[in-house]
């Protein structure tokens, strides 16, 4: 009986969602409460405080919920392996988008000539941020981070640091595909990030939100966004009883087998 109102109830709450002024969703898992925020990693300083309604979800909360406490520790990103010259990785024409992407975002070639590539992408996805004004301090996830702590409230990890580095440590040849897509999609992926900071100081994106540009290919959105969902919603499944804010990044509320979804359709 109780897991047939639950139904009910995740059924109400897809035909009714609240509307909030930022990019948000409930969703029930189990005999949990859940507030899944659409987080950006690096934001504007625009974007703080966070909005109000989001604080007294966060005060309200059992315990915040976050893909990985990137206030805990040091990036475990400081190593690298030795990798072959990227001449000898990429094509000539990907080499010379690589050389004018990082003359753009004033990034020394010669200093992740033998990086492993996915380092190279997050290097330059990285810089590209900064370049249009975004710094990490000002990201949601961060300030959600300092505002538990402040609160004294739990802090929970989807993943943590060590996985995520694990997870692109085992994306075939050292993840060229991933810095072959940034390359391919580096105005696109510019947009993307204005339309998600317009998410958190216009408006959110409405239900119907489907016309996202795609910057990885269809293996990489399989092992990067699809399956992580997937496991995510499994931890979520398996919470304590509670209500809970949890922050991902907030291309993972949408789209094709998006977070919020697989939550509700449990």
């Amino acid at each position: 009986m109780g897991k047939f109102l639950r139904k009910v109830a995740a059924l109400w709450q897809k035909l009714s969602p609240t509307r909030y002024v930022y990019p948000a969703q409930d969703a029930t898992s189990g005999q949990s409460q859940l507030h899944l925020v659409g987080s950006i990693h690096m934001g504007t300083q625009e974007m703080m405080p966070l909005p109000a309604l989001l604080q007294t979800r966060l005060a309200q909360a059992d315990a915040l919920i976050v893909e990985a406490d990137i206030t805990a520790s040091a990036s475990p990103f400081g190593e690298s392996e030795i990798c072959a010259p990227l001449a000898e990785r990429l094509t000539a024409d990907e080499l010379a988008r690589l050389q004018h992407f990082c003359h753009e975002v004033a990034v020394s070639p010669e200093a992740i000539d033998t990086l492993p590539a996915w380092q190279v992408a997050l290097m330059l996805q990285a810089q590209q941020a900064q370049r249009l004004g975004l710094r990490a301090e000002y990201g949601i996830d961060f300030q959600l981070l300092k505002a538990a702590r402040t609160l004294q409230k739990p802090v929970i990890e989807l993943e943590g640091p060590e996985t995520q580095l694990a997870l692109l440590k085992a994306l075939p040849d050292n993840g060229l595909t991933l810095l072959q897509d940034t390359l391919i999609h580096w105005h696109t992926n510019a947009r993307l990030l204005q339309t998600m900071i317009g998410w958190w100081l216009e408006s959110p994106p409405g239900e119907k939100q489907t016309a996202l540009p795609t910057t990885f290919n269809s293996t990489l959105n399989d092992v990067l966004m699809l399956q992580r969902n997937q496991r995510w919603a499994e931890v979520l499944a398996a919470l304590p009883q509670g209500k809970y804010v949890v922050a991902v990044g907030a291309l993972h509320l949408y789209g094709d087998g998006n977070l919020p979804d697989l939550l509700n359709g449990r």
